[in-house]
């Protein structure tokens, strides 16, 4: 069932866009949006759609940082590597998300809740370092704070 709804998703986008190599990255966005990642299935079928080889489409994706390759977990830290941000401690905030959940950035918890990224700039400058979570941003985050916020996540995970 879950296959066959991919598929029809899939047959929606590809009726959106030409089946030209242009098309690529606009039919990569829509996948990850409504996939959450490009899967080896969605890399095939569009391969076919768009008459390359899936070596292509991964070598186009990966060169890409949005496009991930692995689902993402249910909630998703990113962490603004910027020079405001970096020069206001970023990297022990990552050190300390990475203590707390055990994973390194651009992975996801074995359980699936939370995946850690580090993004290159998030343009919230004057609120350093900031950290999104679940695509809210968070200012002025501090090691005690980004524990805090990792506890009230797995809290209210552990509650639904």
């Amino acid at each position: 069932m879950e296959e066959f709804l991919f598929s029809d998703r899939l047959r929606e986008v590809f009726n959106k866009y030409p089946p030209h190599r242009s098309s690529l990255i606009p039919i990569l966005q829509e996948v990850q949006d409504f996939l959450g990642y490009i899967s080896e299935q969605a890399v095939n079928q569009i391969a076919d759609y768009l008459g390359v080889s899936p070596s292509e489409i991964y070598g186009v994706a990966s060169f890409y940082t949005q496009f991930k390759f692995n689902p993402p977990g249910k909630h998703i830290i990113q962490v603004c590597q910027g020079t405001a941000c970096h020069v206001r401690g970023s990297k022990m905030l990552v050190d300390v998300i990475k203590e707390e959940l055990g994973i390194e950035p651009g992975q996801t918890t074995p359980d699936g809740e939370f995946t850690l990224e580090r993004v290159a700039c998030i343009g919230c400058c004057a609120l350093a370092p900031a950290v999104v979570i679940d695509g809210k941003v968070y200012a002025q985050v501090t090691p005690a704070k980004i524990r805090e916020l990792i506890t009230t996540k797995k809290e209210v995970s552990s509650e639904v």
